[in-house]
């Protein structure tokens, strides 16, 4: 029964701290995804809150070139950090992320979407 208790008790610690880093849930444009036309924004949504002072988020071209406008904005009390892109000609673009969750663990990630022609 200890034993069994132990294990259970070790299984919800784990699960906890699982998710105790916000990840990248959901990304407008989305992840691999193809758009007719030029987004304003990249509005980037984490299971959790992130701290804005201490999260990047850069757009390049295929060149390298930054797209990005400005520092990213947090909207829906931190779950969300949105960017202001420049017009963006068709292409191919790279979005690479760094946020730090409320609770100071840090993630990171990339990943792109295409403007066609």
């Amino acid at each position: 029964m200890t034993r069994a208790f132990l294990l259970a008790a070790t299984a919800c610690l784990i699960s906890q701290a699982a998710f105790a880093h916000a990840f990248l849930d959901r990304a407008s444009p989305a992840v691999g995804s193809e758009v007719a036309g030029s987004p304003p924004a990249l509005d980037l949504t984490y299971t959790e809150p992130v701290e804005p002072l201490f999260s990047t988020i850069q757009v390049t071209d295929a060149s390298g070139g930054r797209v990005d406008q400005g520092t990213p904005k947090p909207l829906d009390g931190g779950h969300v950090l949105s960017v202001a892109l420049k017009p963006l000609l068709p292409g191919v673009y790279t979005v690479e992320w760094h946020v730090t969750s409320v609770d100071t663990h840090k993630t990171e990630g990339h990943f792109t979407f295409t403007v066609k022609r």
